[in-house]
């Protein structure tokens, strides 16, 4: 029989590369550094050793084992059993089962190891030669957001610093690979380095080595909503397209409330993990003012954005297993926002009874939406078709790949002046503007600005438009009458219909707006 593979106490499921493969795992791993995800099926992203213990398979004294590759899970339980307690995740690619492997082919396998990310081929894989580069493969730019508080102290400051720049080396920090900066959490969060202060390694540990203790409340919720709103502008080195990523290490638990940091980091895409170490014990409870604090503030309450160590001694062996999740670029749930994910669709009312000027403030009503929105060939798109008794496509999703371009474009848009049919115009933008974009990874959005009664029916074709996937927000100015932006707005009626008697009063609505999208948006990810 084949030969199995030697692998090591953190070799996860998806490291190995076969449907079915024989493995041997080493003796003596720890068991409270186990990452397991599931109970008898679980997540790739599991450790296979951990795993095997888990489930009995074999015990802490190692042993062959069976890895076999299954299809991914909706959700993946937690359980104790056998010394590890495995942690609950939600929604994962692939999965794997356990079972005894044989003897013999183990003995086989004794003298020859592996490294553990891929079987080996004979040959040592060159890391790439472009050293300033770094590791194109990790794409991230993240802020570690440290403890700087009395709570940690000025010795395991220090440990905690070591750990940040261990974990800073193995990233692979480079001007194609992963950009960091630091923040400390004390009584006020200060940012000590920005991502485009340092692009090698080198620097960054310099720079991590010359960080003071400040000392002070740990004030992290403070901190992480500083560091969420501050920290990731252009102008500082933030990446167009790149993962936004927050670490916050926090010893013990912090003194002020996590929650509403978690919403503004979210509001922002900006995905939180929590690396808590020497959480509280039993005594320590009553001193907590809310238990459930790392959950409150990480990006998904799925396990997958909390992680542990017991203490800041001896942590090199976790440095690992952290990197491997920072560098998880399609598990960063939170980089998709409601202004960086949705087509917006304006069809605008050209009819005579607007006038020249009238007009005016409507193109502006459309540019102060399309504004509050992350405009760009990877984020949301905007369009506008204008309408009378014919429809005008002023611009389409693809034609403009920029805030600028598309503001520009909107100011540029003539008034065509005669009759009102409002509902052909919603076929025709539902097939020939939505149509293209239809199987898109971003939300739909249509926005009808109208004055007056349509000529046509409009219930059918805003039927037909939702059904489509598209959510319709209808806006009625002067005698556009009542029934008829409800007929186009979708459910619940009353939050996606908006009225006002005059031109000027299309200002005030934008605002509500923007959000009613936005609370569209986040509702469908649910």
């Amino acid at each position: 029989s084949l030969a199995s593979t030697a692998i090591t106490c953190f070799t996860r499921g998806l490291d190995l590369r076969k449907g079915t493969e024989d493995v041997l795992c080493p003796a003596n791993c720890p068991l409270w550094q186990f990452y397991v995800f599931g109970d008898g099926v679980y997540a790739s992203l599991s450790s296979v050793c951990g795993a095997a213990i888990h489930s009995g398979v074999i015990t802490n004294a190692g042993g062959a084992v069976r890895v076999k590759t299954l299809p991914g899970q909706e959700s993946y339980p937690a359980a104790n059993a056998n010394g590890i307690q495995s942690q609950v995740l939600s929604r994962w690619a692939s999965s794997f089962s356990v079972t005894a492997g044989t003897k013999s082919t183990a003995l086989e396998a004794v003298g020859r190891s592996v490294s553990t990310a891929r079987p080996s081929t004979g040959k040592r894989p060159k890391k790439t030669l472009d050293k300033k580069a770094g590791n194109k493969d990790c794409k991230a730019d993240i802020a570690f957001l440290i403890d700087g508080s009395y709570n940690i102290g000025q010795r395991r400051f220090n440990l905690q610093k070591n750990f940040v720049g261990k974990v800073a080396v193995m990233l692979g920090i480079g001007t194609d690979g992963p950009h960091v900066g630091v923040v400390q959490a004390s009584e006020h969060p200060k940012i000590e380095f920005y991502l485009k202060n340092f692009t090698t390694a080198k620097e960054v540990l310099f720079a991590i080595k010359e960080l003071g203790f400040r000392g002070g409340n740990s004030n992290t919720g403070k901190a992480l909503k500083y560091t969420a709103q501050k920290f990731f502008s252009l102008e500082s080195g933030a990446r167009k397209g790149i993962p936004k990523i927050i670490v916050v290490f926090l010893d013990g638990w912090p003194s002020d409330d996590l929650e509403e940091a978690g919403i503004v980091a979210r509001e922002f895409g900006v995905n939180v993990f929590i690396v808590s170490v020497a959480k509280p014990t039993t005594e320590e409870l009553g001193m907590v003012q809310d238990i459930g604090f790392v959950d409150k503030a990480v990006c998904r309450n799925n396990g997958f954005f909390s992680y542990q160590m017991p203490t800041w001694f001896g942590t090199t062996k976790y440095v690992k297993p952290l990197v491997q999740k920072l560098c998880s670029h399609e598990q960063m749930l939170c980089s998709k926002t409601c202004y960086n994910s949705v087509n917006i669709g304006f069809l605008i009312d050209g009819s005579s009874s607007i006038g020249e000027s009238n007009f005016q403030l409507v193109l502006e009503f459309v540019s102060n939406v399309a504004k509050a929105f992350e405009i760009s060939d990877i984020g949301s798109k905007v369009a506008a078709v204008q309408f009378t008794y014919d429809q005008r496509p002023e611009f389409g999703f693809s034609d403009h790949a920029s805030k600028e371009k598309v503001l520009s474009a909107i100011r540029s848009i003539s008034y065509m002046s005669g009759g009102t049919a409002t509902g052909d115009a919603i076929s025709f933008t539902t097939r020939n503007v939505f149509g293209p974009v239809k199987d898109g990874p971003n939300k739909n959005f249509l926005i009808v600005v109208t004055d007056g009664q349509s000529y046509d029916d409009v219930r059918g074709p805003a039927a037909a438009a939702q059904k489509a996937g598209i959510t319709v927000f209808s806006v009625g100015i002067a005698w556009a009458p009542l029934d008829d932006l409800k007929d186009m707005a979708s459910e619940p009626r009353e939050s996606h219909t908006f009225f006002t008697r005059e031109f000027t009063g299309l200002e005030q609505m934008v605002p509500d707006i923007i959000r009613g999208i936005c609370k569209d948006y986040l509702d469908s990810k649910q």
